[in-house]
């Protein structure tokens, strides 16, 4: 047996945690490969180590001195770490480096990785694992897009390393220069490492012990999830449960690896586990978890296409995508093409889109509803069940709530439904106390 571990930033936020993260890694000899998060807040109103990185970037952009001084803020941080700790150990080298880029100039993606770096240090000391640079082995093209295969076969020049400690959260060109992920990214690195070593499990530690049904801002205790799939943990991610960083599935899915989410704080709860289709158990909750997120709108375009159906929503798709806007649904209907995209991506391009589709389609009518939230419940198990669609409407219409529309794919893994952003936590509400009722009746 043999695991990839990763550790979060709040599971690295100042040396009382190292020693956590150091303790659970000396507790199984099986938790051989480590990736940490670089170091998170240590109290409410403190700022996380990557926060304050952007910030330095920022600042030296303008005044070199400046940022110069704001970034020796961050190393007190890490000094401050390394003293608690009782290392005999200097990231000095490691500051002079970083400081002389910033004297001739460096890339962000570069600075803002050295949270991450730093972490990597402290820990390969602490542990007394060897340190691997993810910039040697995690590997992204000349336009910033991770390439698996050339990851993969670099990764095949470690496969006999017993144990490392490899940073999260970034790697490089071929050329070198250092990329991020997306934020969060530190996930990606774990699920890359676990893919590449061929791990039997790819632990993620957190500040929680695992998912929870629900948002528990919006419903006091909610149930937890013991087990998930990829594809619903994939659906909630990305109706937006702040679960898990939806691209950090993949690698692991395609090995077919389990991730088991932890709590470094309360290292005893077994956690939620991530699985694969067909390894579920008996135990697994019919009805998996409920979210959703407000700030959505829709666009329909009404139009006699006749034969011409096919060119119609092509065309429509394609000023969205040519404009940079994610469509998130296409909830149509013969002659009218509607898309549902977030606010935030439509904002500012929203009239030059509508001017350019009056200009080349020319629909008969054009109608934007705004507003709008959507919701989604998601059950691997809820296919095939007759009813159960319109059991979930009917909660909704008996509790007031009007749908405005409903989605289903043809896999039936979830149900989204669009409502008024009034009635976004209401909804949230209802449908949970139906889950959970539901949960009870087919999994006593």
């Amino acid at each position: 047996m043999r695991k990839t571990v990763k550790f979060g930033g709040s599971s690295l936020a100042d040396s009382a945690q190292f020693k956590k993260c150091a303790a659970i890694i000396r507790a199984d000899e099986a938790r051989k490969y480590v990736v940490p998060s670089a170091p998170g807040k240590r109290f409410k109103d403190d700022v996380k180590v990557t926060d304050m990185l952007i910030r330095c970037y920022d600042i030296q952009k303008k005044d070199l001195d400046a940022g110069l001084e704001y970034f020796s803020k961050i190393e007190d941080r890490f000094d401050e770490i390394v003293t608690g700790l009782g290392l005999d150990y200097s990231l000095e080298p490691e500051y002079r480096i970083i400081r002389s880029y910033m004297e001739e100039g460096l890339s962000k993606d570069y600075l803002v990785s050295r949270g991450e770096f730093l972490s990597g240090k402290i820990l390969s000391v602490l542990l007394g694992y060897p340190f691997v640079d993810p910039a040697d082995y995690i590997i992204f093209n000349s336009n910033g897009v991770f390439e698996e295969q050339k990851t993969a076969a670099a990764f095949r020049k470690i496969a006999d390393m017993e144990s490392f400690v490899m940073p999260g959260f970034y790697g490089a060109t071929e050329t070198g220069r250092v990329k991020t992920f997306s934020r969060g990214g530190s996930d990606i690195t774990g699920s890359v490492v676990a893919n590449g070593m061929h791990v039997d499990v790819y632990e993620n530690w957190t500040d929680v012990s695992g998912f929870l049904m629900v948002d528990p801002r919006l419903v006091e205790n909610p149930q937890p999830i013991k087990e998930i799939t990829y594809s619903e943990l994939r659906e909630l991610s990305y109706m937006g449960a702040q679960v898990f960083h939806e691209e950090a599935i993949f690698p692991a899915r395609a090995a077919g690896i389990p991730i088991n989410i932890r709590n470094t704080n309360k290292p005893e709860d077994e956690g939620s586990w991530v699985r694969t289709d067909d390894q579920i158990s008996d135990s697994h909750l019919f009805i998996t978890g409920v979210t959703g997120k407000k700030g959505f709108m829709s666009l329909s375009f009404e139009k006699d296409v006749g034969g011409d159906r096919l060119p119609f929503g092509r065309k429509v798709l394609q000023m969205f995508e040519e404009a940079k806007v994610m469509v998130d649904h296409v909830p149509s209907s013969i002659g009218t093409m509607t898309v549902v995209v977030d606010v935030d991506e439509i904002s500012g391009k929203e009239e030059s889109i509508l001017r350019r589709i009056r200009r080349e389609i020319d629909p008969y009518s054009i109608t934007v509803e705004r507003n709008l939230a959507l919701v989604a419940v998601v059950g691997l198990e809820m296919r095939g069940v007759v009813g159960i669609t319109s059991d979930m409407l009917r909660v909704l219409a008996e509790g007031g709530i009007n749908v405005r529309m409903a989605i289903q794919g043809i896999k039936e893994i979830s149900l989204i439904i669009g409502i008024d952003e009034q009635d976004f936590e209401r909804a949230i509400r209802l449908l949970y106390e139906f889950a959970k009722a539901k949960n009870k009746e087919l999994r006593p």
